[in-house]
């Protein structure tokens, strides 16, 4: 499934609006500089917005990594969309500056609410084969037979509860 570029700017709209109502709130926490102090606000080629709209984006494609999304997709596919495109490593660069952003997007936006149930399913270490399990000695006392997704094991998988 391919995202289109409707949905692209949509997604953006979403993004940016949060991201203005994100510096008014921080505005209004910050701490003033002193007077006559400078501070650098130079500000990038591309907008935060559009660097949280590629990341998010990113995940509703079918690349296995970012880089191969960034350059044949982004750069040549979606250029009027972005048009003020930086270059990989720069972008790879600047992704920290938003990080901040982006979890607390995709906490109050993205995440669905939890209903009291969660599941987590972890994967198993198993300690030997199944055929060998009454000749270890090594983990006798500590491992445990049990099953997960991929069939029977002898070995280690960690407890998670039921939130």
């Amino acid at each position: 499934m391919e995202i289109t570029k409707d949905k692209i700017t949509e997604i953006f709209c979403i993004i940016d609006d949060f991201c203005q109502e994100y510096d008014k709130d921080i505005e209004k926490m910050s701490l003033r500089a002193p007077e006559g102090r400078r501070h650098r606000k130079r500000s990038c080629t591309m907008s935060r917005s559009e660097i949280m709209t590629v990341l998010v984006c990113f995940h509703f494609n079918q690349f296995r990594n970012f880089k191969h999304y960034y350059l044949f997709y982004v750069r040549e596919h979606l250029k009027d969309l972005f048009p003020h495109q930086l270059s990989y490593n720069r972008f790879v660069e600047l992704e920290s500056r938003v990080c901040v952003e982006m979890m607390l997007f995709l906490q109050l936006f993205c995440f669905g609410r939890c209903t009291g149930i969660s599941f987590i399913d972890s994967t198993c270490v198993p300690v030997c084969h199944n055929k060998r399990i009454t000749r270890n000695k090594v983990f006798k006392d500590y491992a445990e037979i049990g099953k997960s997704t991929m069939g029977w094991y002898f070995g280690f998988k960690p407890e998670f509860g039921i939130s």
